[in-house]
């Protein structure tokens, strides 16, 4: 057994040889496919960024354009991957869904509103209030549709639709930022300000006071998508998607008519509620990611009542303050073999317990039986190079 189902003061030796080669179950056709025509998608998507910035006309004014596009993305991505942290989805993904948000669907609505303006001859006012939303909002939700189609197990609650919008979302203000930048240093008869300084109150506006906004407006339709995967009744999905994408378009609409025709005051307004709506939907991901605790370490305490891992290791599993403890310990004392092995087993540990609960509480769940003890074959199989401190007694447990 692990150092934390014993009391005995001898070292254990780790097993030689290198740790298994982990190879994940049920992986999805066309995995390669995938990747490649993400990391094609995103060259272009660099290609893009530059042409969109030297629409400014010289080094200084793309140099500014990109760089303040850049300011927020850090925090942002650190905020999605804090959410993200206890039950992570796949990289690629999350990855993929950047480069949808800021190439994909950058692409569609920009063509669709090339087509438009040119059918209908809609002023900008028009074309900002009704044409954007209507067109954005469902490019950037064309995503989380291709992914459910794809894998339906990367969207399988609230949380995942709303971390994956996000990230839509903040690709999508990405790269539209650069063209606002570079378009304001131009300058044009309607706004005096130009050069750097007209580039710099734009940053202020949209990257300092609103660098969620897209993220809001895309969120709609990601929880909305979170919440129809649990719904066993099509028509009971179909009504919560279309809810989901109409909440879109109608917040997207109301920020942009705010600007266009509601004046100072009526920006203000609808500042201040989507603002508090953004507070409330932080809140809820938050108590939705600290519930996540509580889910594992009960279904943890399950699987130990089934013999499948030991009691005193579920701390060590579950809280991140052992875990950082536990690999901490395993570097110092065993080595960077044993760290890598508690690392996978901490990973593994908590995949298989999310997927039992969700097995255990009746949500469908493709392959999830078979899933599972893929998963915890796979516990077994490096379990022999996992080394834990001593178990926690009842005084210092969590």
């Amino acid at each position: 057994m692990s150092d934390a189902s014993t009391t005995s003061a001898a070292k254990p030796v780790v097993p030689p040889g290198p740790l298994p080669v982990y190879t994940e179950a049920f992986r999805q056709r066309g995995r390669r496919w995938w990747i490649a025509a993400v990391v094609v998608v995103s060259v272009l998507g660099v290609v893009g960024v530059v042409a969109i910035s030297l629409g400014a006309e010289d080094v200084t004014g793309a140099s500014v354009s990109i760089g303040y596009a850049l300011i927020p993305l850090p925090l942002l991505w650190l905020a999605y991957w804090w959410l993200d942290r206890y039950e992570p989805e796949p990289r690629r993904y999350k990855f993929a869904a950047f480069v949808w948000g800021g190439v994909v669907a950058v692409a569609i609505a920009l063509v669709l509103q090339i087509l438009i303006q040119q059918v209908f001859d809609l002023s900008d006012d028009a074309m900002a209030s009704f044409i954007a939303p209507i067109t954005e909002e469902p490019a950037k939700c064309l995503f989380l549709v291709v992914i459910f189609l794809r894998a339906r197990r990367v969207i399988d609650g609230m949380l995942d639709g709303l971390i994956l919008a996000g990230l839509v979302g903040i690709g999508f203000a990405f790269v539209e930022n650069i063209g606002y930048y570079a378009f304001t240093y131009l300058g044009s008869p309607e706004t005096p300000i130009a050069g750097v300084q007209g580039a710099t109150v734009t940053f202020v506006v949209r990257g300092v006071f609103s660098p969620l906004a897209h993220p809001l407006f895309t969120s709609a339709f990601g929880i909305a998508m979170g919440l129809a995967v649990t719904r066993k009744s099509r028509w009971t999905k179909a009504a919560l998607l279309v809810m989901g994408l109409f909440a879109s378009i109608l917040m997207h609409a109301l920020w942009n008519g705010s600007l266009s025709y509601g004046g100072g005051m009526g920006f203000i307004l609808v500042y201040l509620a989507l603002g508090l709506l953004l507070a409330v939907l932080a809140t809820i991901a938050i108590v939705v990611r600290v519930r996540q605790v509580r889910t594992l370490e009960q279904s943890l305490s399950y699987v130990a009542e089934r013999g499948w891992i030991h009691p005193a290791e579920i701390p060590y599993l579950s809280r991140f303050a052992y875990r950082r403890t536990a690999r901490r310990y395993a570097r110092s004392q065993h080595g960077r073999t044993t760290a890598k092995a508690v690392t996978r087993y901490q990973q593994l540990a908590t995949e298989m317990a999310f997927l039992h609960h969700r097995v255990m509480t009746g949500a469908t769940i493709p392959h999830g039986v078979e899933r599972t003890f893929a998963l915890l074959d796979a516990m077994h199989e490096v379990r022999p190079f996992v080394r834990l401190p001593p178990a926690l007694t009842p005084l210092n447990r969590p």
